[in-house]
Formats: structure tokens, C-alpha cells, sequence
């Protein structure tokens, strides 16, 4: 039987103590329950008749019923606003995305006057927050809508105008980074080769590049998705989007709490299958852009 010192000596010298360890452990499995307990108190809610719900909350049901998750659709128009919810946030990201590429490829390769105030007005808008810009386009929009006809207030076009304003310039700024770290060696051996500046970017540099473009599209979708407080001043009955939407599940007389959690669980569900089914891109996107 090997001795202590021997088991000792037999471990490297670099390996981390067993009092690191176990810190570790205890620390990752309450980080895991801070994370989860949430998450189950939706589950287990979602899956309780109302008076249940409503009374003392116990961890283990009495009884469970999916009937919560049949019943979103008709309390409120959880269908449309999911549409609505689907078309604002994928328009809002294409486009971001769209014109972050371009932007931040001019940036990246090309100098310019002016190119250096440009960028920092670019980062500058991430420092004003969200409401300070809730008012005057609120009047902007109404008042194209008074001179031209055009209505911008309360449509779907309006609101992803409104997303673009704080998602285009963090996804021209993220793109910048990513694109400096490609080399420029493959834009000019692609020039070499006859192609032009944009079929560069499309043929060589995007490619390269799809970490990053995955990250960029991720935020913009998410932030477009979650917002409450633009959504909830430039839209009406028929543009609402489910941020927005889950209020209706509270009424004057009672909140049907069974039914907001389940809503909750359902609409989360886009977000969470596109972040599993992407997120190695995103991880790459999010470190690769800051390493040149």
C-alpha cells in the first residue's frame, strides 16, 4: 500500500490544493442553485391551478395541470404578439447586422477624416441611457406621420427604427475589434486574385468573421426581444410585442400568476434554443475580437 508521502509526491506540483477544490465546488453548486431555484419556481408554478398558486406557495404541488399552458392563448393574443415580438426582433437584427458589417469594415480597412471621431461617437451613444431618447422620437415619429402620412407611430417599421438606435452602434463597435484582428494579408491576397473590395469582404472577410457576425446578431436579437419601455410607448393593441403582451395577464380583479409563468417559460424559449445552438460562435465572438 503506497504511503501518504508517497501520494503525496505522486501529485503535481502545480496542481491546485484540495482546499481550492473544494471551495470551488461548494461555490459552483450555489452559484448553480442561486440560478436554478428561480427556474424551478417558474416550472412548478406553471404547472399549478391558480388557487394553488395563489395561496401558500409549496415547493412540492399537489396537484399539476398543463391546463396554464393551453389557456395563454386565449386570455391574452400571445400568438400575435409573438409574431410581432419574431418580426421586430429578426428585422432589427438583419439590418443591424447588414449595415455593422459594412460600417465596421470601412473602419477596419480604410482610412478616412474623421475616422477617429467617428468611432468615438459610435461608443459615446452607449453612454446615454435608453429613456433619455424615449421623448424625442416619440415626437419625431409623430410628427412624420402629421407632414408626410407616414406612420411610424405604433407600427412594427417604427419600432425596429427605435431598436436600430442603441443596437447598431454596439454591433458597429464589437464588428470593429473582430475585423482588426483578421489579418489584412487575406483581403490583399483576395485582390491579388482579381477579386474587388466588396467581394473580398464577402468571400474572405465574412467568413472569417462568423464568430463575431454570431455574437453581434445574438445581442441585437436579445436586446430587441426583452425591451420593455420603448415597446410599450411606440406600439398599440395590434403591434404589441410580448415584452409588452405579459401584462395583460394581469386584470383589475385578479393576476392569473399560473399563466404568466408559463407565457414566461414559452417566450424564453427562442432565446434559449438560439444561445445553445450557437453559443461556441458567441464565445469566440465575444473573446476573439478583444486579441489582435
Amino acid at each position: 500500500m503506497p504511503s501518504r508521502d508517497g501520494a503525496r509526491a505522486a501529485r503535481s506540483p502545480m496542481a491546485a490544493p484540495r482546499s481550492f477544490l473544494w471551495t470551488r465546488r461548494v461555490v459552483l453548486t450555489l452559484l448553480a442553485g442561486f440560478v436554478l431555484l428561480p427556474v424551478y419556481v417558474m416550472i412548478s408554478s406553471s404547472l399549478k391551478p391558480l388557487q394553488d398558486v395563489s395561496g401558500k406557495f409549496r415547493w412540492i404541488p399537489d396537484s399539476l395541470t398543463i391546463q396554464p399552458y393551453i389557456d395563454i392563448w386565449d386570455t391574452v393574443p400571445l400568438a400575435r404578439y409573438f409574431v410581432n415580438s419574431l418580426i421586430v426582433a429578426g428585422a432589427a437584427t438583419v439590418c443591424s447586422v447588414v449595415i455593422a458589417v459594412f460600417a465596421a469594415y470601412a473602419v477596419s480597412r480604410y482610412g478616412f477624416r474623421g475616422k477617429r471621431v467617428f468611432t468615438v461617437t459610435v461608443l459615446s451613444t452607449q453612454m446615454f441611457p435608453g429613456i433619455l431618447f424615449l421623448l424625442p422620437l416619440f415626437l419625431i415619429f409623430v410628427n412624420i406621420g402629421n407632414s408626410t402620412g407616414l406612420a411610424l407611430y405604433g407600427s412594427r417599421g417604427g419600432l425596429i427604427l427605435t431598436y436600430l438606435t442603441f443596437s447598431l452602434p454596439f454591433s458597429i463597435w464589437m464588428l470593429i475589434g473582430y475585423f482588426d484582428s483578421i489579418p489584412r494579408d487575406l483581403d490583399e491576397a483576395a485582390m491579388v486574385d482579381g477579386c474587388g473590395p466588396m467581394r473580398a469582404l464577402f468571400r474572405v472577410v465574412v467568413p472569417a468573421a462568423v464568430p463575431g457576425i454570431v455574437a453581434v446578431s445574438v445581442y441585437a436579437f436579445m436586446t430587441a426581444w426583452g425591451e420593455v419601455l420603448f415597446a410599450s410607448v411606440m406600439t398599440n393593441d395590434v403591434t404589441r410585442t410580448l415584452a409588452v403582451g405579459l401584462q395583460g395577464y394581469a386584470t383589475q380583479n385578479d393576476v392569473y400568476w399560473n399563466q404568466v409563468m408559463a407565457a414566461s417559460l414559452v417566450v424564453s424559449v427562442p432565446v434559449v434554443a438560439g444561445f445553445l445552438l450557437l453559443q461556441r460562435y458567441l464565445v469566440a465572438g465575444l473573446t476573439a475580437g478583444a486579441v489582435k
